[in-house]
């Protein structure tokens, strides 16, 4: 083994071993004791399955926004919380007649180092995310109580569940409720500003503009054709007026007289006798001397009427044409007046129209835009209502428990071989340290390389110790006795020290409280 004197270390070790078997007895036995003493810790845990909705999503789909992780997450939130935990506590009495010494910041801290929310995510088919599943577990002294608290959590967490998911429901469908009232008042009040402004403009919408358009030309030619027929009226009567001026009688509509009749005749007679023969005809000069003979006495005639029947017959036959063409003038004058007053509206109503059209489309405009806001509303509400009575129906997501909790039959913690073997491997260490710590210290010259190593001399010969009969019986002694502790050592060690008998308190053991996801 080259430079290595086992001999010599086995020579330190057995004269070193009863401090050895001193440590390592006393090591193990408290170990022993530690693990006998250390009272059972029972863990009890529920598993509880995210069921999926029972309606295809494709026909009604559930207004709940928020998954799985999140409801626990918040729902261990709640649960969690002190007024939660107090009145758990004091509901199972988990610390018995000593939970009025202990404050109640231990005992929200205990019990939240106790529960423990994990998220068990079970694998589909070909490696794709299959059910959730998350259990509940709580930590106790006892098994019943462990399971009696996890059941609680659990019932607990269906019932905030179930309260989640309907109080959500009924809010946004109180929200769209509200939208869809609002809305309908804010669309009710445009309709009712956009009727009081065209009952206010009526007749200046840009819906009868094209037929307004028309009625203006229509206006404007028919003054124009009231004009022309007032200055014929007005050119007739002035004709009128001058005709009897100058001739004291009128054209007049009435039947001819025989004279006037026959002076009719001979002037025809003479026209076409004319085109026959010369002026100095015979025929012709009978003729002119027949219309004149009989044009003089149709003056002579006129001339012994005219004192009586001159100024009243020729003033009564103007005076009603002129009547009837002043009444016309009147009629025509006031039709102008009214055609001008119609046309100073159409004028204004046209030249309003704009401004008008402008307001009317922005009122349009807002209207459109509510009644668009209020059509989405309504259908969002219809889908609240049926999202509401899913979930009032729990045929939406929900949590179902499928493990309910059971006391467990054997205790979590401590485990007891482990700390006594342990309390054993840590004996032997300390007393193959206390041995090696033991020599490094002693500094006495022991073998012939240490002093060679020391006084840097080479030595003709050693002479080993020799003890005397009395320092051997004494080893002999030592060595015995360490062998005994050693054995009872080892007895100690290999005895059976699963425990449950211990009272429940306190956990010595706190897990890390949170909701944690495991594969």
């Amino acid at each position: 083994m080259g430079d290595l004197d086992l001999r010599f270390y086995l020579s330190i070790f057995l004269r070193r071993l009863p401090y050895f078997l001193v440590v390592a007895t006393f090591v193990t036995t408290a170990a022993v004791a530690l693990a006998l003493y250390l009272p059972p810790i029972f863990q009890a845990s529920a598993k509880i399955l995210v069921e999926s909705p029972q309606i295809p999503a494709d026909l009604a789909r559930s207004t709940v926004p928020i998954n799985a992780v999140e409801q626990l997450q918040i729902i261990e939130q709640q649960i969690m919380t002190r007024e939660n935990v107090l009145a758990l506590a004091e509901k199972l009495k988990i610390y018995g007649d000593k939970a009025s010494e202990i404050p109640q910041a231990d005992i929200i801290e205990d019990m939240r180092g106790r529960t423990k929310f994990e998220l068990l995510q079970k694998d589909g088919p070909s490696g794709s995310l299959g059910a959730k599943v998350f259990s509940v577990s709580f930590i106790a002294g006892d098994a019943d109580l462990a399971a009696k608290v996890v059941n609680e959590f659990t019932k607990l967490i269906l019932q905030m569940n179930v309260r989640l998911r309907t109080d959500r429901a009924g809010e946004t469908m109180q929200f769209f409720n509200q939208e869809v009232a609002r809305l309908g008042g804010e669309l009710s009040r445009l309709e009712a500003e956009i009727l009081k402004f065209k009952n206010a403009n009526k007749d200046a919408l840009p819906d009868g503009l094209d037929f307004r358009r028309n009625q203006q030309n229509n206006q404007q030619e028919r003054l124009q054709s009231l004009e022309r027929e007032e200055a014929a009226l007005r050119s007739r009567r002035n004709n009128l007026v001058e005709l009897f001026e100058s001739t004291g009688r009128i054209v007049s509509a009435g039947p001819v007289t025989l004279e006037q009749q026959m002076l009719q005749d001979l002037q025809r007679t003479l026209a076409e006798q004319l085109a026959l023969f010369s002026e100095n005809s015979p025929n012709i000069v009978a003729l002119r001397a027949r219309i004149k003979t009989l044009e003089n006495g149709m003056q002579a005639k006129q001339a012994s009427d005219a004192d009586t029947s001159k100024g009243k017959r020729g003033t009564s036959e103007l005076d009603l044409q002129l009547s009837d063409i002043d009444d016309r003038l009147k009629y025509i004058t006031q039709e102008k007046a009214s055609i001008t007053e119609n046309l100073a509206e159409l004028t204004k109503s046209i030249t309003a129209t704009p401004r008008n059209e402008t307001v009317l489309n922005s009122l349009e405009r807002n209207r459109e835009n509510i009644q668009a806001q209020y059509n989405i509303a309504t259908a969002r509400s219809a889908e609240a209502s049926t999202g509401e009575q899913i979930e009032v129906s729990a045929k939406g997501e929900r949590f179902t428990v499928v493990e309910p909790a059971v006391a467990p039959q054997k205790p979590t913690s401590p485990n007891r071989r482990r700390i006594a073997g342990a309390g054993f491997a840590g004996g032997i260490g300390l007393g193959l340290g206390l041995i090696v710590l033991l020599e490094l210290l002693n500094k006495s010259i022991r073998r012939p390389t240490e002093l060679v190593r020391t006084l840097q001399i080479q030595p003709l010969a050693t002479i080993s110790y020799i003890p005397v009969k009395r320092e051997k019986k004494t080893a002999k002694l030592a060595q015995a006795a360490g062998f005994a502790a050693f054995v009872a050592t080892t007895a100690t060690s290999s005895i059976p020290i699963d425990r449950q008998d211990h009272p429940a308190g306190l956990s010595t053991e706190r897990p890390v409280s949170g909701f944690t996801a495991a594969g």
